[in-house]
């Protein structure tokens, strides 16, 4: 059994990392009602022995002891990193797993990247390098930040090109919250450009979502809960979007909802690296058959159901409707419609009673109108996990690597320039050691080559996809 370890850095990263703990915790409670520790709870848990001196010695096996988060958590503002260790999920971590500093980057890349980054190198390092030592089979380091402020995208970065550094072998997957074009943060542009060179170059696989997608799906869910119709399309106590049944908060945040969804699509990418199932699907499978070109690793995600009843004895034409609502725009994790972009590949990771069957019927189904670069028509990777997730009976994850990426993109390009031509809040980045304006010329120059990738990969399979002439064979 392989581990992964999450860090989590900045004020978004570390609200998400919380909201995955929590769901992760509930998630194996339903499962292993004997509290034992076992391999799927050894993939992102340590089991220590507290009544031991210093750091705990790890129990492999047997009732658990003292369950520990195989995570960093990295804020250059204490604020909520301070609530999590104040709450209920306090006894998950200790000080071992913390880096804090008290400022802030103040919503500036340069800082969080140049200064922050710098200061704490070695002690980043050093406690990235303790962590992996708790791992048997250290296979994944998730990355969970924002693109739009100062620590996230900046220091959330310098971290990611860290562990290519030091961790060379490891897959790096990078989940990162785009901001909205409403963004209070007015440099989030320039943060976010000089962040995406940065997952260009280093990063084995993205998971770009969208502040504005989550908003809307949210707001989805609450409009259908207040006009009564609840009772036929949304489960009120879903995982996917409610902390009922969880540990238990004072209060639930306004973003503790949107926070859930990505919180959710963490779980059930690694669902198969945790429980078995009859079609298991390794993480270094998803970077492998999904990628065909290095710089092409943003995967954009569908989660179903998000707002569909889940029944435990659900008929076909149900099971069907899943499938179909993963490729609707509905329910991307981003704004974008992938059945009208191209695809270089798709993977879809179902969960629960679902059979290898119904996997290939409905794929069958949906090929048609799908459409596929021609030189990888049958670019699917499947992988099926027995255990479902909690209050559903069977759930969905599609990833597609598709060129609807490319909008988002193209706008947050616009975004920059906007301010770039002015050069407006320039001085607030050129002033910090080591930042100079050639950053910027050079984070611009690789969005655009980002950009144009895509558009070559649009313009060569313009056409529909021609079945070639078959041998024909009298009888």
């Amino acid at each position: 059994m392989t581990q992964s370890v999450v860090v989590q850095v900045g004020q978004c990263g570390n609200q998400i990392g919380c909201r995955f703990w929590d769901l992760a915790l509930r998630e194996h409670s339903a499962v292993n009602k004997k509290g034992i520790y076992d391999e799927a709870l050894s993939s992102f848990f340590r089991n220590v022995n507290s009544r031991t001196d210093g750091d705990g010695a790890d129990m492999c096996r047997g009732k658990i002891c003292s369950l520990k988060a195989r995570a960093l958590l990295i804020d250059m503002e204490e604020g909520v990193v301070n609530e999590i260790l104040q709450g209920p999920l306090r006894d998950l971590f200790d000080s071992k797993q913390l880096i804090t500093d008290v400022s802030g980057s103040g919503n500036n890349w340069a800082v969080g990247h140049q200064i922050y980054g710098c200061q704490f190198r070695d002690q980043i390092v050093e406690k990235l390098r303790k962590t992996a030592e708790h791992c048997d089979c250290l296979q994944c380091f998730f990355i969970i930040h924002s693109m739009g402020g100062g620590t996230g995208s900046g220091l959330g970065t310098f971290i990611l090109k860290v562990l290519e550094e030091e961790f060379p072998e490891v897959y790096r997957f990078v989940t990162s919250v785009y901001p909205s074009r409403e963004d209070d943060v007015i440099t989030s542009p320039y943060n976010s450009v000089l962040a995406m060179k940065e997952l260009t170059d280093h990063a084995d696989c993205v998971l770009p979502i969208e502040n504005e997608s989550l908003f809307d799906i949210v707001s989805k869910i609450n409009q259908m809960t207040n006009c009564g119709k609840l009772g036929s399309t949304v489960k009120q106590t879903s995982l996917i979007t409610s902390s009922a049944g969880g540990i238990k908060h004072n209060r639930e945040k306004p973003f503790d909802a949107m926070n859930n969804i990505v919180a959710n699509l963490l779980l059930n990418l690694t669902s198969s690296a945790r429980f078995e199932g009859s079609l298991n699907m390794d993480l270094n499978e998803i970077s492998m058959n999904l990628v065909p070109f290095p710089k092409l690793h943003y995967l954009v995600s569908s989660l179903t159901p998000l707002y569909t009843l889940a029944d435990v004895n659900v008929p076909p034409r149900r099971l069907d409707q899943m499938f179909s609502d993963a490729f609707s725009k509905d329910h991307q994790l981003l704004r974008a419609d992938p059945k009208h972009s191209l695809y270089l590949a798709c993977a879809l990771l179902v969960r629960g009673n679902v059979q290898v069957s119904d996997l290939r019927r409905n794929i069958e189904r949906m090929k048609p109108s799908l459409r596929f670069v021609s030189w990888n028509q049958e670019g699917w990777k499947t992988g099926l996990c027995s255990v479902p997730p909690v209050g559903h009976s069977h759930s969905l994850l599609a990833l597609a690597n598709n060129t609807c990426v490319k909008p988002t993109f193209i706008e947050l390009r616009e975004r920059f320039m906007m301010l770039y031509k002015k050069k407006a809040h320039l001085h607030h980045y050129l002033h910090v050691d080591g930042m100079e304006q050639s950053n910027f010329s050079e984070a611009l120059s690789s969005l655009t080559d980002l950009i144009e990738e895509y558009n070559q990969l649009d313009a060569s399979n313009c056409g529909p996809a021609i079945d070639p002439p078959r041998l024909e064979i009298a009888l």
